[in-house]
């Protein structure tokens, strides 16, 4: 079976987001964790882990790029376990069964992402709209086959367009090396 794992192409998301995934952990789009916020008023970095994050399961951190990854069984099992002590310790699910049955209903939707070949990128666009959110994803592969990715390499992109939207990613880093 396949699943996600985080990637860190480059160390921008340690600075983009409040807390980054660390690199290749099990991974979710993390939706549930915008369950009681109103995503219009998020502001900063909260907001770029709104629209852009994948929940790192192990961490509660985000990443903005998955990999599709092979995974057995066991490694399902015990990433399912891994978010459903995170559902009960952080967001109060009230048992562990429940814990468990919304976890695996996270990683069933992860895993509807991997229709796609091995080492796939996949980049996420969360939006707000109508009291509604609302996900659309690309996928992100090297041109001319599989090779070893680097930070910065033209990619054949799949899915929406997503909206221009910048971000000042050097203003981000000195703003970090400000805290």
């Amino acid at each position: 079976m396949k699943l996600l794992r985080t990637i860190r192409l480059d160390p921008s998301d340690t600075f983009v987001f409040d807390h980054a995934a660390e690199p290749g952990e099990w991974a979710v789009t993390g939706t549930f964790m915008y369950a009681d916020d109103d995503p219009s008023a998020l502001q900063g970095k909260a907001r770029a882990a709104f629209r852009s994050g994948f929940l790192g399961v192990a961490s509660l951190g985000w990443s903005t790029l998955v990999q599709i990854v092979e995974a057995s069984d066991h490694d399902r099992l015990a990433a399912i376990g891994t978010l459903a002590k995170q559902l009960v310790s952080h967001f109060g699910a009230p048992t562990i069964e429940d814990a468990v049955a919304a976890a695996e209903e996270e990683f069933e939707f992860a895993a509807s992402l991997c229709n796609h070949p091995l080492d796939t990128l996949i980049a996420m666009h969360r939006s707000h709209d109508g009291g509604e959110i609302r996900e659309a994803f690309r996928t992100l592969r090297p041109k001319d086959g599989p090779k070893p990715l680097r930070a910065f390499a033209f990619l054949d992109v799949e899915g929406e367009d997503e909206p221009a939207d910048e971000v000042d990613l050097a203003a981000m880093a000195k703003d970090k090396k400000s805290e």
